[in-house]
């Protein structure tokens, strides 16, 4: 069975917070560990066509995008992103042509690149992208907090899905045996 790394229970308040956002992440990829390509793009949902395991990936892999990266640091949106003006809300899901694998190392490396954003921060750092032009900036601080409820949400929709898939559920990686 994986263990589970948490946070240490006495971590400062910044290892607290990076601690249970990085877990959170790490089960994005053991949730999809295994899984082949038609399991990947597999919809359960008809009324939610775009909830698949890689639909899923590639939504948290742009949300870290969108809130380190385009809010907190300012960065410009160069067009790379898959959200354009009067588009599709949830462009960034339509990713049926995309191989699992390839969805999960673009996460892992926007991931990364968040970590190093989150660094070079303190927790009281404004946000400095669109929303702070409006004037309703978000301290780091509320922006890892809304990424641990983002992420943990839809770590649930993962969860759900793989046990529709294949049974697999709770931390156990689908090639361990369950103790």
């Amino acid at each position: 069975m994986t263990e589970v790394q948490r946070p240490p229970l006495t971590a400062d308040e910044r290892g607290q917070l990076t601690g249970w956002l990085d877990l959170q992440r790490s089960f994005v990829r053991m949730k999809c560990q295994g899984l082949g390509e038609e399991d990947a793009h597999r919809k359960f949902l008809p009324t939610s066509p775009l909830m698949t395991m890689a639909g899923l990936v590639a939504h948290l892999r742009w949300n870290e995008y969108s809130w380190f990266q385009l809010n907190l640091a300012g960065v410009a949106n160069t067009g790379q992103t898959p959200w354009t003006e009067g588009g599709h809300p949830d462009a960034e899901m339509f990713v049926d042509d995309v191989p699992i694998a390839q969805l999960l190392d673009e996460y892992d490396a926007e991931c990364a690149r968040s970590n190093e954003t989150i660094a070079a921060h303190s927790l009281d750092a404004l946000e400095q992208g669109p929303y702070a032009a409006k004037g309703e900036a978000a301290s780091l601080r509320y922006i890892l907090c809304h990424m641990i409820e983002e992420t943990a949400r839809h770590v649930g929709h993962l969860d759900i899905i793989r046990e529709l898939l294949d049974g697999t559920t709770g931390y156990t990686s689908p090639n361990e045996d369950a103790a």
